[in-house]
């Protein structure tokens, strides 16, 4: 069976695999043999330390492109930056997870530029945090959203149709690679991908659920932009509606932030932890 690393690798490297060979590979080959007048070596070597899971965490908005707006003012492009810098901070302790912002200032980043830089991070979970108007004003409470081709639902749509305006699909270049060979191997990234996300979704929802509001029928699924990679396992959390009187509020206060980022937190590094094992 092939995992996502291997398809993916594979994908990368399928037109010089062997330049990509992990640096010890090639020296524990060469070690392998003996050398003459040598004694072999007893004892099982130490497995080796395996790298940290890489988290990337999309600000959504930012720059000239404010996002939404709530109704006493407050920027969706504010909020979300300070909810993913919180979240950087509590991951940051922990020596098993590397963590990335595809913004780290009020800048703006096209959508596929945030997923390209995923790509270059290798990450292993790709997180986009938002805080949107929703379609109606009643709507409030915590959600997330994986990739579908057809929305989950008519307010998921709206909500991805929204946030897509200004975007392009962003995808694999394959043109230098034999195009029935990257097209199976991208099925292959993208089912698994397709499944880890749903898995993230679900575990996240379920765990930060137990604490906040969450919106009625959290876990969606809608053709938003940023998700669109074949090959890392992506979720847009919505982390509330400032189009909502309360859920802006909440999201106007520091300590309430850094409070649901940390309950983010708490869900996102066993996700990532077990999504490197993959």
């Amino acid at each position: 069976m092939y995992t996502r690393r291997l398809v993916i690798s594979s994908l990368l490297g399928l037109l010089g695999s062997a330049a990509f060979a992990a640096p010890g590979q090639a020296a524990a080959r060469k070690g392998s043999v003996p050398v003459p007048g040598s004694k072999p070596s007893v004892g099982a070597r130490p497995a080796p330390k395996r790298p940290p899971a890489v988290v990337v965490l999309d600000p959504g908005h930012g720059g000239r492109d404010p996002g939404a707006i709530g109704v006493t003012g407050t920027e969706e492009k504010d909020v979300t930056l300070s909810i993913c810098q919180s979240i950087r901070q509590m991951l940051g302790s922990n020596p098993d997870i590397r963590v990335f912002m595809t913004r780290d200032r009020d800048a703006y980043i096209p959508l596929p530029s945030r997923v390209a830089f995923a790509h270059d991070k290798g990450a292993d979970l790709f997180i986009s945090i938002h805080a949107d108007a929703a379609p109606n004003r009643g709507a409030r409470g915590l959600s997330a959203y994986s990739r579908a081709d057809k929305a989950s639902d008519d307010f998921a749509r709206r909500l991805a149709d929204r946030e897509n305006q200004v975007d392009a699909i962003y995808g694999f270049d394959t043109g230098a690679t034999d195009k029935q060979t990257a097209a199976i191997l991208i099925d292959l990234a993208r089912r698994h991908s397709h499944n880890a996300s749903l898995s993230a979704k679900r575990r996240i929802i379920t765990g930060v659920g137990r604490r906040v509001q969450l919106l009625e029928n959290p876990m969606r699924q809608a053709n938003f932009a940023v998700l669109r990679s074949p090959a890392i396992p992506s979720v847009l959390i919505e982390t509330g509606f400032l189009s909502n009187p309360q859920d802006e509020r909440i999201l106007r206060s520091p300590k309430s932030r850094a409070e649901l980022a940390r309950f983010l937190a708490e869900q996102i590094a066993p996700v990532a932890a077990d999504l490197r094992e993959a």
